[in-house]
């Protein structure tokens, strides 16, 4: 995409970009931060859990902008975080981060995306519904400090 300033390049997340991964998760508020041994069980194919993991590098100085991270069980998966740098937010990475990671699902013959989001954040909600998702239900106060209900989401990606 080259609009607002963002020529991106979405490719799977690699060990060495986990300490960026890190210092975007840590500069947001209300993303899941997970510790270092969880990073690496994102990366780790043998892992439990299979994970899809895409960053978002800017073309021109390499800087990775933002990532994605779905967790799988074909045909099924579970989008557990999307984040982009707040200096980097409101360009469209997020959408590309998206577009790029549901790439990955269909070749995992993923079909049907889940999510669940804090009610009150309103521009996740609307970058959902612009890509597809549908609201399926709500968790009452699922989210603690503060208290809140989490939004259920779904996309069907056949």
């Amino acid at each position: 995409m080259s609009g607002n300033g963002a020529d991106v390049w979405i490719r799977p997340m690699r060990a060495e970009d986990l300490p960026r991964v890190i210092e975007i998760e840590q500069a947001l508020k209300g993303v899941p931060h997970w510790t270092r041994s969880a990073w690496g069980r994102v990366l780790d194919p043998g892992a439990a859990r299979r994970r899809l993991a895409v960053v978002g590098e800017d073309r021109k100085s390499g800087t990775v902008l933002g990532f994605a991270v779905a967790a799988l069980a074909a045909p099924e998966g579970e989008l557990e975080a999307v984040a982009v740098a707040p200096e980097w937010q409101r360009r469209g990475v997020a959408r590309q981060l998206f577009a790029g990671l549901t790439e990955e699902l269909r070749r995992a013959e993923v079909w049907e995306v889940f999510l669940e989001v804090r009610a009150s954040n309103c521009s996740a909600l609307g970058l959902y519904a612009s890509i597809g998702f549908i609201e399926t239900g709500r968790r009452a106060k699922y989210y603690a400090d503060p208290e809140e209900d989490a939004v259920l989401m779904r996309l069907c990606l056949k």
